[in-house]
């Protein structure tokens, strides 16, 4: 009867996997904290998000030029031009241009460590003062009716039934309509009344309205086109402003270009 020999151990199961393994030293000094949402932005290129992440650990006043990056790193300067519109168009970088006492335009960089448009998103909405109402304007049917029912101050002869003011409303909202003062339509049917009594003031009135109704008047000329100057653009070679509908280059930076 032979002995039974024990079982060997069994082997720890590895996984191997083909992903990244990070080996993490932690950071005393000398580092910059970056978001993920730079980081791992799925809508701009590495040139731009290794850009922004240069930028954004240079301390404050460091210029960072086109041409100065372009002689930092291996990229040129159409490619580092390039993303720089990138990073502005997503928030994470503004070149304002600003006007200098002398009168000559320079660039203003800003950098932004989150998006500006996150960043206008989690802030709290600033509440609204409370609108004081307004008191309703008065229709154009509304001033009609007021200016019949007042004709009787004028001269008593005009007095008008409810009904008939109604009735004649219309004819006054056109006059006011083609732009006769409120004014003027009571001085055509109040001026020249004549001395006898007047034994139907309605008729008398519709009769003055449709009679001396005024021409509407005639439409006012176009204006002319105003002309837009194209929109100020920050040269991809020198960072100097020049008016351009599209980004690109100064007239002097083509010249040179061309030259070379």
């Amino acid at each position: 009867m032979t002995d039974k020999q024990p079982s060997a151990p069994a082997r720890a199961k590895t996984r191997h996997s083909s992903g990244v393994t990070h080996v993490n030293e932690p950071h005393h000094d000398n580092f910059t904290v970056v978001g993920n949402h730079l980081a791992q932005h799925s809508e701009l290129s590495l040139v731009a998000i290794g850009l922004a992440l240069h930028i954004q650990s240079l301390p404050k006043g460091t210029p960072i030029g086109i041409k100065v990056l372009a002689a930092k790193f291996p990229e040129g300067e159409i490619r580092i031009a390039a993303a720089l519109r990138e990073l502005e168009e997503h928030g994470y970088l503004a070149r304002p241009r600003e006007r200098l006492q002398s009168g000559q335009v320079t660039t203003r960089t800003i950098s932004y460590n989150r998006p500006r448009a996150v960043v206008a998103a989690a802030a709290p909405a600033t509440p609204k003062p409370e609108a004081v109402p307004k008191a309703p304007a008065p229709s154009g049917k509304g001033k009609a009716t007021e200016l019949l029912a007042g004709l009787r101050a004028h001269d008593s002869r005009l007095l008008l039934t409810e009904r008939d003011v109604i009735r004649l409303a219309p004819a006054v909202s056109e006059w006011l309509e083609r732009g006769v003062p409120p004014t003027a339509v009571v001085r055509t049917l109040t001026t020249g009344l004549p001395q006898d009594p007047i034994k139907h003031p309605a008729a008398f009135l519709q009769h003055r309205l449709t009679a001396q109704l005024p021409p509407r008047l005639p439409a006012a000329p176009p204006r002319p086109a105003l002309y837009r100057p194209s929109p100020l653009q920050t040269c991809d070679g020198c960072e100097r402003a020049f008016r351009a509908p599209h980004p690109g280059r100064c007239r002097d930076c083509r010249t040179c270009a061309e030259a070379a």
